[in-house]
């Protein structure tokens, strides 16, 4: 992919339906229930329709899409887990072995893992898709080349449209890759102009000390990379990490391709903060599971203007909070398919134009 290739695509973005969006409002206000007493589950009926068009939905089909590779940083000892993990979860994702992957069994989610940058052998149960065995320490240069990110990127562009192909009602995007805690904060921090020790935090389990250590890293690595904090590609080569621009480019391809993309935890937030960068319109479809206990999360969820669905204390990782979301997400359309209107349920509702909750009601995407 060129840059002329992601600019001619973030061009074929289109954003929300607005029509599909105020007659999916109209609905809700007319559900036989107090007014916004479903709270979120409400938004999430009404963003989808933004999404798809229709008021009625159903994602019953639905894929976690896991982007893994390996990142040098892991040299500077920045993480307690050995880089060889990567491969082994990754294979065993598709065995439904990990947290994720088990839950995207129970619920009959599709799993697919794409080997974007793995230092190691290509495995035969992975999706191979690289062009290097994972990225240089980003505290001694850049992480990768812009044309390396790119291509990365267009991984993840190919992944969504392969899934909106598929018929897949609804992606996740979830990660393997030790070390891209450091990567992800590296981003964050760059993008945003964050210090480093507010974005960063102990990962799999650093101790005060190594913490530190995973802190000035990070700050280090943006003083002698420089990124551009108004180019995110530039970013991502310099600091961040392949796992980092597949997933980038799996939020440009769900919003491109019209399909609700869950973001998981911190290093998912992170790359769909990169994505909305690039393409504001991509807010529309992505959704985010739930609040990573990374310190950096939190901010990233500000910047993009989005709330979690889940606080579950959860920071594995993988795309686990995806298999979960997206029950959610079939909570919401039950409501909005199966309630009873006032009408329907023989309710007279004159009682709500006194309520003041009625009258201050604007829903914002």
């Amino acid at each position: 992919m060129t840059d002329a290739e992601l600019k001619t695509i973030i061009s074929g973005v289109m954003p929300a339906y607005p029509d599909a969006i105020t007659e999916a409002v109209r609905r809700q206000s007319e559900l036989a229930k107090p007014p916004r007493s479903l709270g979120g589950l409400e938004d999430i009926s009404i963003r989808l329709a933004g999404i798809t068009g229709a008021v009625r939905n159903d994602p019953e089909k639905c894929l976690v899409a896991v982007f893994a590779a390996d990142n040098g940083v892991v040299n500077e000892g920045v993480a307690v887990t050995p880089q060889s993990v990567t491969l082994k979860q990754a294979v065993n994702m598709t065995w439904h072995k990990t947290g994720m992957s088990a839950l995207a069994g129970f619920f009959g989610n599709e799993v697919r893992v794409y080997d974007v940058g793995i230092n190691a052998p290509e495995r035969q149960e992975l999706i191979t898709k690289k062009l290097r065995r994972g990225t240089n320490s980003i505290l001694r240069g850049p992480a990768m080349t812009r044309e390396e990110a790119l291509f990365a990127v267009s991984v993840g562009v190919e992944a969504a449209e392969n899934a909106k192909r598929d018929g897949f009602d609804a992606m996740g995007v979830g990660e393997m890759g030790i070390g891209n805690t450091t990567t992800s904060a590296a981003v964050l921090a760059a993008l945003t102009g964050a210090d480093a020790e507010l974005v960063t935090g102990r990962g799999s389990g650093l101790n005060d000390e190594a913490l530190e250590h995973k802190i000035n890293v990070v700050r280090e690595a943006i003083r002698i990379n420089a990124p551009d904090a108004l180019d995110p590609i530039d970013v991502i080569s310099k600091v961040g990490g392949l796992d980092i621009a597949a997933m980038t480019g799996a939020y440009l391809g769900c919003a491109k391709y019209r399909l609700p993309a869950i973001a998981d935890g911190f290093i998912s937030v992170v790359a769909a903060l990169c994505a909305v960068r690039l393409c504001p319109a991509a807010r529309d479809f992505i959704f985010l599971s739930h609040a990573s206990e990374e310190p950096g999360y939190k901010l990233a969820a500000k910047e993009l203007g989005l709330k979690p669905f889940l606080l579950l204390d959860m920071r594995l990782g993988e795309g686990s909070g995806c298999p979960i979301a997206f029950q959610v997400m079939r909570a919401a359309c039950a409501v909005m398919n199966g309630m009873a209107t006032f009408d329907e349920a023989a309710i007279d509702d004159d009682y709500l134009k006194n309520l003041d909750e009625v009258k201050d009601f604007n829903y914002k995407a």
